[in-house]
């Protein structure tokens, strides 16, 4: 039976900055510190929400159940995902439901990646591990599949997960998307799923997906990306920052961003609205195959 998902959101008081860098708010560091605090106690509870079910996390903007909650019924929604059915039809089968059920993105990076027999894919903030479990279906025994997590909660989750599925290529390593635990050009594709918009230092994550492909490698995400039109003012009046929203870049933002970092063929294409001026979105570049 699925449970549904209750989240805690803590009331923390952060004072942002007004400039901004590459979609970065300027915030000190005391502030990105609390930021990072926050995201990463609301996805611990949602971890717990599924390995202990019936446990009691409380003080959450849903109710006791799917019927008469705020964010209803799915996981997505509980911890302000913007779209349920981000999976085609099947493509969840025989996956464990607790990988399932925490299901948090915005969209399906595998269906962007366009993963190949014998890849090495890298999955940024991958939570309770569904779409590093996909990615493994994909590459096969021949292939690799990693997560990186910073919640302790989700990775055990993950890993429980991996072997209740019998995936035996697949490894969650623990680190932040800032300072991938991984060496350079250890992987052929990275891909992600709203995530990239909850870091406070979003030019650190493009070089590090950057630094950990080898050449020729390309990465496929998806993520919440903010109109060009939107201030960053407009940006935080649209929603919270771990609810994917006031952290958002614009798409003009991502696209020098990417360019920065190294990439070609940068491009990101909207998808379905995530709110007012946000958008999800498939973001798509490549690691020049020479220099």
């Amino acid at each position: 039976m699925q449970q549904a998902l209750t989240i805690v959101y803590l009331p923390v008081r952060l004072e942002i900055d007004s400039y901004l860098f590459l979609g970065v708010i300027g915030m000190s560091d005391q502030t990105s510190t609390g930021l990072r605090e926050e995201v990463r106690s609301k996805y611990a509870a949602a971890a717990r929400a599924v390995l202990e079910p019936g446990a009691g996390v409380a003080a959450s903007c849903c109710g006791g159940s799917a019927a008469d909650s705020c964010c209803g019924g799915s996981a997505a929604e509980a911890v302000g995902g913007f779209s349920e059915n981000l999976y085609r039809e099947g493509e969840t089968d025989g996956l464990p439901e607790e990988a399932v059920l925490v299901s948090l993105g915005c969209g399906n990076p595998l269906a962007v990646a366009d993963l190949h027999e014998g890849e090495r894919v890298l999955d940024l903030g991958s939570g309770g591990g569904i779409d590093v479990l996909l990615s493994a279906r994909r590459v096969g025994p021949s292939g690799f599949a990693y997560g990186v997590d910073m919640t302790d909660d989700m990775l055990t989750l993950a890993r429980a997960n991996a072997a209740q599925a019998g995936a035996t290529n697949v490894e969650f390593l623990k680190g932040e998307i800032e300072a991938l635990p991984l060496p350079d050009a250890a992987v052929d594709v990275v891909i992600s799923n709203c995530v990239i918009n909850l870091s406070t230092d979003k030019p650190a994550v493009l070089a590090e997906m950057f630094r950990v492909l080898v050449p020729g490698g390309r990465i496929g995400v998806t993520d919440v990306v903010a109109e060009d039109h939107l201030t960053p003012a407009d940006r935080a009046a649209a929603g919270s920052y771990v609810g994917c929203i006031a952290g958002a870049l614009s798409r003009a933002e991502y696209l020098d961003g990417l360019a920065a970092a190294g990439f070609a063929g940068a491009s990101v294409t909207f998808t379905t609205e995530a709110a007012p001026g946000m958008r999800s979105a498939i973001i798509r570049a490549v690691k020049p195959a020479t220099a």
